[in-house]
């Protein structure tokens, strides 16, 4: 029964290529593959690594990789775990070519067979080693679910838009109550009195009763005219400019709550 080198030498040499040009086609170094038609497999690099590159020389070679693979771990070789730390200069790109069952190419990755190896490697659940470049980009709260950053700024933004939309409303709510209804001004007092415009300039106004919309009084007042009306309870008092007329009520003289055209609610709460 042929040895495995003997079975990798004979198809070598079946296909009409060297040593040289089979490394140069699988990756792997020459020295390595001549080690394994010599049936020499302590290569001085981590089992799987052995293994790799070995089904990769056999499949390039188109010998069944799963019949050499059993016959190389029925020599009791697979078993080495003794970690090594080989140079990183037996890393490289080991793409090649190999044959599928329908006798078609497919590109494969000897990375599928070895795994990147490297000092600062995480381990996963299992005890196997992860490589760094697949780690998950994030962070995760002991004993407790992944958390990705950026969820948690979309989360932090969303948060502040809808703060930043209620103190909008709060403020817009605030600058504009006076003015739904025009505001109001309040006195005590008998229901039925007596209430006079003070005009401090040219000012037009128009004065009705809330109670039955009765008007009491629509005109232009000149500056320093004051207009005496009787009333029975509140009234609207619409004017053109506000900081130009004084409301007088009950002996007191009151200012309207807005400076320019509005309406404003005057009288007994």
């Amino acid at each position: 029964m042929q040895t495995i080198g003997e079975r990798l030498e004979e198809a070598r040499k079946r296909k009409g290529i060297s040593i040289r040009e089979a490394a140069e086609a699988t990756k792997i170094r020459g020295e390595y593959l001549q080690k394994f038609e010599g049936n020499q497999y302590d290569i001085n690099l981590p089992e799987i690594y052995v293994r790799g590159f070995l089904r990769t020389y056999a499949t390039f070679l188109k010998v069944p990789a799963d019949k050499i693979m059993a016959d190389y771990k029925a020599l009791g070789l697979g078993s080495d775990s003794r970690p090594r730390t080989p140079s990183r200069e037996v890393y490289g790109r080991m793409d090649i070519s190999f044959a599928s069952s329908n006798g078609k190419a497919s590109s494969s990755s000897a990375a599928d067979e070895v795994p990147a190896v490297s000092s600062d490697e995480g381990t996963g659940e299992s005890g196997t080693s992860r490589p760094r470049q697949f780690a998950r980009i994030g962070t995760s709260l002991p004993n407790g679910p992944y958390i990705d950053p950026r969820m948690i700024k979309k989360a932090g933004l969303i948060a502040a838009g809808a703060v930043i939309v209620v103190l909008l409303i709060w403020g817009l709510s605030s600058l504009f109550a006076g003015k739904s209804g025009g505001g109001s001004l309040a006195a005590g007092g008998d229901p039925a009195t007596e209430l006079t415009l003070c005009a401090l300039d040219q000012v037009r106004v128009k004065v009705v009763q809330v109670s039955d919309k009765a008007e009491l009084f629509q005109g232009t007042l000149s500056a320093g005219e004051r207009k005496t009306l009787s009333r029975r309870g509140s009234v609207y008092v619409t004017t053109t400019s506000g900081k130009s007329l004084k409301i007088e009520m009950n002996g007191k003289r009151y200012d309207l709550p807005f400076e320019g055209y509005d309406r404003a609610e005057v009288g007994v709460r």
